[in-house]
């Protein structure tokens, strides 16, 4: 499962109001190659799954992840920082044997 926190969720609800967007929108995260760690983590608003998708309602919010990703994000915790050490989503990861300095990327 992957979660979100209240504040994660207050920024997902907002850029989606802001796009636009209605409630058949979901927030997609992935797990792409590349970064300096190796792997990187994506995130997008879609409206349609795919088959082999993993689905998972946190606080109202409808995160979806294909399988492989799954794999690399199960346990997985959103967040978002406003703080003055940087501003934007965090990925907590428990899977994540590395990360790089500005959290974008990780290898296992």
């Amino acid at each position: 499962m992957v979660t979100i926190t209240d504040k994660a969720k207050q920024k997902v609800e907002e850029l989606m109001s802001e796009a636009s967007l209605d409630s058949s929108y979901f927030l997609r995260v992935s797990v792409k190659g590349g970064g300096c760690s190796g792997l990187s983590y994506n995130m997008d608003f879609d409206n349609e799954t795919q088959k082999g998708d993993q689905a998972f309602e946190d606080k109202g919010v409808k995160i979806v992840l294909d399988m492989k990703s799954f794999l690399y994000l199960a346990g997985t915790e959103l967040d978002f920082s406003d703080g003055l050490n940087g501003k934007g989503f965090n990925f907590i990861n428990p899977n994540a044997s590395r990360t790089c300095g500005c959290g974008e990327s990780f290898s296992v």
